[in-house]
């Protein structure tokens, strides 16, 4: 196998393409639970009433490679006091800032939209989708999507990710595997838990297209750091599908620099594994809403099909809203996708 250091050109691809089903999800192995200690024949009056036993929790996955879901599983995120750099503009509704927090060792910045009043409000992370990086301007991606969700009432961090923006750099493999972009969108969460205007009991996380792929990345990297989410276009949940099906055809020197220092799919299958959300699908406990539609060129619809189905076979509370004869940027339907959003957010949230 090739052992080689990643090219520093290796850097993250739109994504799109079918899937095939290899890969489905996999249930962690249990712990047993401790029997407790029988009462003492000394006891005068033994207990007549059974002491219920803690549920046992689940084992994780073994860390094969620290390039892994795995690994995130067994990180502690802790995120910082949003930090607001600049004031952008205001609404009858909302004020914008630009805004940095930590993500580790990581400076990110963003934008957040705060609507006005005492709060708390509710609080949703926007993890937008792909953009090269080096034309990429804060906040962008999911304008609409802010806009929409602070006038509903929501406060709004859209994180540009390491490697974005104002953010600091992010190495070619943060990007390549987006295990670098999920660290920052579930540093992003506990970062706005942390301000006095949030109700850190509802939180969201909202993504597109790539970002979709960094949605499910964290749902089932640290189960229950929010409380509901939504997919619009998402990639595929896949990550073999996205690495072929992009990377491979617009850069395939990013390709041959990954295999150089993992191998390829048929020497290490189980890297490839580790890095699909779908392989720990039954760790997520959020209700998930998941937009798609039929025409959908860059992220074909077969994905959402795929994605839904082993969502279901694994037990999530998940639903795909199919969305006819739209394609990956959503027009003539996305007032309703946003209306549908809304609600389901209001319903999942409890606002």
């Amino acid at each position: 196998m090739r052992r080689t250091t990643i090219a520093a050109t290796l850097l993250l691809a739109p994504l799109a393409a079918c899937t095939d089903d290899a890969d489905e999800p996999v249930s962690a192995p249990s712990t047993s639970a401790t029997p407790s200690p029988s009462a003492s024949a000394s006891d005068p009056e033994p207990s007549t009433t059974p002491t219920a036993e803690p549920e046992p929790e689940p084992a994780l996955p073994p860390v094969t490679s620290r390039t892994s879901l795995a690994q995130l599983m067994r990180e502690d995120f802790r995120g910082s006091r949003i930090r607001f750099t600049a004031l952008e503009g205001e609404t009858a509704s909302y004020t914008r800032h630009r805004v940095t927090y930590r993500s580790g060792d990581v400076t990110v910045s963003g934008v957040l939209l705060r609507p006005k009043g005492r709060g708390p409000f509710p609080a949703v992370v926007l993890n937008h989708g792909y953009i090269e990086p080096s034309i990429y301007q804060p906040g962008q991606g999911m304008a609409r999507e802010q806009d929409w969700l602070a006038d509903a009432g929501f406060v709004v961090l859209h994180t540009d990710y390491r490697g974005h923006a104002g953010s600091d750099p992010a190495t070619p493999l943060e990007r390549e595997s987006r295990l670098g972009y999920t660290r920052d969108a579930l540093n992003a969460v506990q970062s706005l838990k942390r301000e006095p205007y949030v109700d850190a009991t509802k939180t969201a996380m909202v993504g597109r297209s790539m970002g979709g792929g960094v949605t499910l990345n964290a749902l089932v990297a640290q189960p229950g750091i929010v409380d509901a989410a939504v997919v619009f276009a998402s990639v595929s949940s896949r990550f073999l599908d996205n690495l072929r099906h992009f990377t491979a055809v617009s850069r395939p020197e990013a390709v041959t620099a990954f295999e150089d220092r993992f191998g390829t799919p048929q020497e290490d299958p189980g890297l490839y594994r580790g890095l699909s959300s779908r392989t720990y699908f039954d760790r997520i406990t959020e209700p998930l809403l998941i937009h798609h539609g039929d025409v959908d060129e860059t992220c074909p619809f077969p994905w959402a099909r795929t994605t839904q189905r082993l969502l279901q076979d694994a037990g999530v509370d998940s639903r795909l809203s199919v969305w006819d004869g739209e394609g990956h940027t959503f027009y003539a339907r996305w007032e309703d996708s946003m209306v549908q959003t809304v609600r389901f957010l209001r319903e999942r949230l409890g606002v």
